[in-house]
């Protein structure tokens, strides 16, 4: 399986990323994975592998390039309960550094990247995230609705805040189809009420549930929150719509 490190360019400098595409043909659809929190590291770069094995170009940026190239912080070979505090103690900085504009700007980069390698397609893209990965998803699909056909969000959170920017009021500019897998605890049923009605509203061709018997962080096998059949769950659902957003068009 061939795989890639490398340098995007965007307006604030360059993002590390890793690329994985099938070893066959000469181009296969595009696919942008946000990471979850911990970013990009081992588990990601397999995550991406697996999908190339089903026919895609997978590209994995690092979202806190500003700060540096990943790790931006060391990593245990397995983030367990008795770690997860600290280490998100010091990534939470470049959370809440990375704001929606930030976002926005970065996405138009990726995707302008993404579309110009040679052994991607031409035609839209699809955006998958993870955790706070989603959010991300959605605002890139809301800002380029003409390049992105398929958005899907495993675990994602802050999809309902007060925010005028919140993830939710973007619903309505998406034109992709879209999958949300929720853990469960993940949303207070007032906020899923919320987002169920904003997809209604949207008219979007979408499917939105909760994954029975999960915590957040539930397709990540190096966190105590894997959870494996869940993970299979989030394939069962991910690759046909990526099949009918990408390889059906």
């Amino acid at each position: 399986m061939p795989t890639k490190n490398l340098q995007i360019p965007t307006t604030d400098g360059e993002a590390d990323s890793f690329a994985a595409f099938p070893g066959y043909g000469d181009q296969h659809p595009g696919v942008l994975l946000y990471p979850d929190v911990f970013g990009v590291r081992s588990e990601l770069e397999d995550r991406a592998r697996e999908l190339a094995e089903r026919g895609y170009y997978v590209l994995v940026p690092n979202l806190y390039y500003r700060h540096g190239p990943a790790p931006i912080v060391r990593l245990p070979e397995h983030i367990g309960e008795e770690v997860r505090p600290a280490v998100v103690a010091q990534l939470l900085p470049l959370v809440e550094a990375h704001t929606a504009e930030r976002a926005v700007r970065d996405a138009e980069a990726y995707l302008m990247f993404l579309n110009a390698q040679p052994e991607v397609s031409a035609g839209p893209v699809a955006v998958i995230g993870y955790c706070m990965g989603g959010v991300l998803a959605i605002r890139t699909a809301a800002a380029h609705p003409d390049k992105v056909a398929a958005v899907a969000a495993f675990h994602p959170g802050s999809l309902v805040t007060d925010g005028a920017d919140s993830a939710h009021r973007l619903l309505s500019t998406l034109t992709a189809q879209v999958h949300l897998g929720h853990a469960e605890g993940d949303m207070t049923p007032e906020d899923h009420d919320v987002l169920q009605q904003s997809l209604d509203a949207a008219n979007l061709d979408y499917t939105s549930e909760i994954y029975p018997d999960t915590i957040h962080g539930y397709t990540m096998s190096d966190t105590d929150a894997f959870n494996a059949s869940a993970l299979q769950h989030h394939w069962d659902r991910l690759l046909p719509l990526l099949d009918s957003a990408l390889c059906k068009r």
